[in-house]
C-alpha cells in the first residue's frame, strides 16, 4: 500500500471516473472504484482489490465539483490541495466508520469548519492546516447543531458557528462568556487552535470555556472526555491542533447575558503609554473587554497604537465613564466613546468583511501571523514590527496587539510564554488585490517569527510561517511536546488525522 501522493493528472483522472456512484476504494490504483469498474477482472480497475465504502447515514462526496471547493482555504495560500472524497456526515457512527476506513486503506482525513457568511463558506485555516490533499475532508456542516443551552453551559456540534451560538442562546438570556472577534467560526475549528477574542484577559482562550467533548480518535473509538474523564485525550484534543481526535461536540460554559456596553477608543502615539495603560487596566479589571491594535496614524506616516476597552452593562445602568478612565494617558481629544448592544460589539468585524468582500480584499492571498509575547520583551518587538512593517504589509487588514494575563489559560497544549502577561501579537494582513509580494510577506513572517521566538514568544497555531520544521515545532512545545507525541501515538497510532499541521515531521 504505497505512501507517496499521487499526481494532480492521476487525481483528475480519479475524479473524472467519479460521476458513477463510488462504491470503495481501490489501494493498488489509489482511485475511487464505481460499482460498474469494481465489477470487472479483480475487483476493480486496473486490478487491485476495492475496499467498500461503509454504509453511511450522509453523504460520500467525489466528483470534481464537489471536491473543488475543499481545495483551498481562507489564506488561499495553499491552493493544490485537493482531497479525493469530503464526507457530510449524519451521524457519529458515520465520523466513526470512515475514520476505521481511512486507517484501513492508509487514507488521511480531517476536519474541514466550512464557516462564514453568505455563499462564502470556507476552512477558516490559513496555510493549509485543515486541508488533506489526497485524503478525505469532513464537512463541518454536517455536525451544526445546537443540542441544548442550559442555565451554566451549552451543548453544541463541532460545525456550529460562535455566532450561531450568540443568538441561540440570547432569547434564554445567556451568552458565551468568551468568543473570536469574527464570530462566524466553527466551534470545533476554533477549539482545535486555542481561540481568542477580547475577553481574554478575564476568562482566557475560547478552549477554557470548555466543560467536555465527544470526539472520535484517530483509532476510530468514540469518546467522552473532560477535565476528569481522560484528561490526557482532552488536553491533546484542545489546541493540539486536529492530532489526536475528530471533535463531534463540545460541551461550553455560557453566562447570563450582557445588553449593552460602551466601548472606549484610546490612542497612544508611543507604545510605553500604550503598555502602560493596558497592564494597569487589565490588572485592576475596569474592562470586560480589552483589546488593542498597532494603526497607522490618520496621515500614513507613522504608527499608533489604540486601547479598545468595553465595560458592559443591563437596562439603564450605564457605567461612569470618567471613573473607568480615570489615570490613563491616552490622547483624550483623540477618543472615540460609543454605547451600543453588546451583540453588535460582537459582531463589529461584519461590516468589516463586507468591504472586504465587495473591494475583492477578502479574496486574495492572506499572509498572516500569530505569536503570544512576553510582555518583558514585547516593547522590544513591537518597536522592531513599527520598523519592519509598512502600510503596504498590512494592506486593508488588521495588526491586533493587547495583553492577557497567561494564568488564565489552562489547557497544556495552548502554550505560553513563561511570564504572568503576555500580548497578542496578531498580523491580519489583508493585501491590495493583485499584490506581487506575496512570497516575500511569507518571509517577513519567518523573520518575524525567528526574532520572537528568539526573545521568548510562542505562535498561535493559525496564520503562515513557511518552512516549520519538527524542531521547530519541538521548540514550541517545549517540555510539553513528549506528552503530545504520546497522545498522538495512543489516540491516532496510524497517523491519519490533519497532516496540514505537520507537528511531527
Amino acid at each position: 500500500m504505497s505512501n507517496s501522493t499521487p499526481s494532480r493528472r492521476r487525481v483528475l483522472g480519479g475524479i473524472a471516473a467519479t460521476a458513477a456512484t463510488v462504491v470503495g476504494w481501490n489501494a493498488t490504483t489509489q482511485t475511487w472504484a464505481t460499482a460498474a469498474e469494481s465489477g470487472r477482472g479483480h475487483g476493480g480497475h486496473g486490478g487491485g482489490q476495492v475496499a467498500p465504502v461503509p454504509t453511511l447515514d450522509g453523504t460520500l462526496k467525489t466528483s470534481g465539483a464537489e471536491l473543488a471547493p475543499f481545495g483551498q482555504d481562507f489564506g488561499r495560500l495553499v491552493t493544490d490541495a485537493l482531497p479525493w472524497a469530503v464526507l457530510v456526515p449524519g451521524s457519529d457512527r458515520d465520523v466513526v466508520a470512515m475514520v476505521n476506513y481511512a486507517r484501513a486503506n492508509n487514507l488521511k482525513i480531517a476536519v474541514n469548519g466550512r464557516s462564514g457568511t453568505g455563499d462564502d463558506i470556507e476552512s477558516h485555516s490559513s496555510y493549509g492546516q485543515a486541508s488533506v490533499r489526497g485524503g478525505i475532508s469532513i464537512d463541518a456542516r454536517g455536525l451544526a447543531k445546537i443540542h441544548s443551552i442550559g442555565s451554566t453551559t451549552a451543548t453544541v456540534g463541532a460545525g456550529v458557528t460562535w455566532g450561531q451560538l450568540t443568538d441561540a442562546a440570547a432569547p434564554k438570556g445567556k451568552m458565551p462568556p468568551a468568543v473570536p472577534d469574527y464570530l462566524h467560526l466553527s466551534i470545533g475549528g476554533t477549539l482545535s487552535v486555542g481561540g481568542i477574542g477580547g475577553t481574554a484577559g478575564k476568562y482566557g482562550l475560547l478552549v477554557d470555556t470548555v466543560r467536555s467533548l465527544d470526539v472520535v480518535t484517530g483509532a476510530g473509538q468514540l469518546v467522552t472526555t473532560s477535565p476528569t474523564v481522560r484528561p490526557d485525550l482532552f488536553n491533546a484534543v484542545l489546541g493540539g491542533g486536529g492530532q489526536v481526535a475528530i471533535i463531534l461536540r463540545a460541551t461550553v460554559d455560557v453566562i447570563p447575558l450582557k445588553e449593552r456596553a460602551v466601548i472606549f477608543s484610546l490612542y497612544y502615539n508611543d507604545v510605553a503609554t500604550y503598555m502602560a495603560d493596558s497592564e494597569k487596566v487589565l490588572a485592576d479589571g475596569r474592562f470586560e473587554v480589552q483589546a488593542g491594535e498597532l494603526q497607522r496614524t490618520p496621515d500614513d506616516t507613522g504608527w499608533r497604537y489604540k486601547l479598545e476597552v468595553g465595560a458592559v452593562y443591563n437596562g439603564t445602568a450605564a457605567p461612569d465613564r470618567a471613573a473607568l478612565l480615570a489615570g490613563l494617558r491616552d490622547n483624550r481629544a483623540d477618543a472615540v466613546i460609543e454605547d451600543m448592544t453588546y451583540r453588535d460589539y460582537n459582531f463589529r468585524l461584519d461590516a468589516a468583511e463586507a468591504f472586504l468582500k465587495e473591494t475583492g480584499y477578502w479574496f486574495q492571498p492572506k499572509p498572516w501571523l500569530s505569536m503570544f509575547l512576553p510582555a518583558s520583551k514585547a516593547k522590544q518587538f513591537l518597536k522592531i514590527a513599527e520598523a519592519e512593517l509598512t502600510a503596504n504589509d498590512l494592506g486593508a487588514g488588521f495588526l491586533l496587539t493587547y495583553p492577557y494575563r497567561t494564568s488564565k489559560l489552562k489547557r497544556p497544549l495552548a502554550v505560553q510564554p513563561n511570564e504572568p502577561v503576555a500580548y497578542l501579537f496578531d498580523l491580519l494582513r489583508f493585501p491590495h488585490p493583485g499584490e506581487p509580494n506575496i512570497q516575500g510577506m511569507l518571509e517577513q513572517n519567518r523573520r518575524l517569527y525567528d526574532k520572537a521566538v528568539s526573545l521568548g514568544a510562542k505562535r498561535y497555531l493559525v496564520g503562515a510561517v513557511p518552512r516549520m520544521t519538527e524542531t521547530d515545532w519541538r521548540r514550541h512545545f517545549g517540555n510539553r511536546y513528549a506528552e503530545f507525541c504520546n497522545a498522538k501515538r495512543r489516540y491516532d497510532p496510524a497517523g491519519i488525522l490533519t497532516p496540514g499541521q505537520g507537528f511531527f515531521g
